[in-house]
């Protein structure tokens, strides 16, 4: 007799703010929760989801898109949100770091722009030349990152592309009806990493145990994220006498 599965691959798609926060109360010890605990949960949720922004780059996050170069404009600003400013980048929000980036002409032929630091930036001498990029500094504020230019896009430059690639950072957790935004691979430890914040406050002697168990299903969750590349091995040649 053939076994009988459910056919679907969606378990994360309907799995809701208030199971995650249910799931993790479990987990301590506590059922039946509602009100202040759920409130409590949610913060906490929001906490990990911005602490997860120190482990890594995490590759579901990351995006491409394209800004108009416009003439002796050399910084371009991401704002967190529309309530914070209007974004030079159209419709893009949220923005963490921009991680590579070219400068695209007219015939969508990319030349590869370097980032830089501020240090180095800083040490140009003449940051108001115009001409085609070559390099990128990014800063990033509360509210905002910018990105600035090197050389300034001039006439020649304007009407053209700074394209980029970039990383988002994770949603808020929202309504407690909501999914979070998070991939499948990472819901084990989500739950995992939420049970243990919510030990912290209601159940101390469950702390270490959950820590570690958070850790473990963290750094397997890491490993796998992002998309696996070719890898060439090369011999190394001796010459004997040389």
């Amino acid at each position: 007799m053939a076994n009988t599965t459910s056919g679907t691959t969606i378990f994360e798609k309907g799995f809701s703010i208030s199971d995650i926060v249910e799931e993790s109360y479990e987990r301590i010890g506590i059922e039946g929760v509602s009100g202040y605990q759920l409130k409590s949960a949610r913060r906490s949720l929001n906490i990990m989801f911005q602490e997860w922004g120190n482990r890594g780059l995490h590759y579901w996050e990351v995006a491409n898109n394209s800004i108009t170069l416009v003439n002796n404009q050399a910084t371009y600003t991401m704002f967190r949100s529309t309530a914070d400013g209007t974004s030079d980048a159209t419709a893009v929000y949220g923005v963490d770091d921009v991680l590579e980036a070219s400068f695209r002409n007219d015939s969508n032929v990319d030349t590869p722009l370097s980032k830089i630091s501020r240090s180095t930036y800083q040490a140009l001498s003449n940051k108001t030349s115009t001409g085609q990029p070559t390099q990128y500094f990014v800063q990033r504020f509360i509210d905002k990152i910018t990105v600035t230019l090197y050389l300034t896009p001039g006439t020649d430059q304007a009407g053209k592309f700074f394209n980029y690639y970039y990383v988002k950072r994770i949603q808020d957790a929202g309504d407690y009806t909501n999914d979070a935004d998070v991939p499948y691979r990472f819901v084990p430890c989500m739950i995992a990493g939420l049970a243990y914040y919510l030990a912290v406050k209601y159940a101390p002697d469950r702390i270490q145990m959950l820590k570690m168990l958070y850790e473990d299903e963290l750094n397997r969750a890491l490993t796998e994220d992002g998309s696996s590349s070719s890898s060439f091995i090369t011999p190394k040649t001796y010459y004997p006498g040389t």
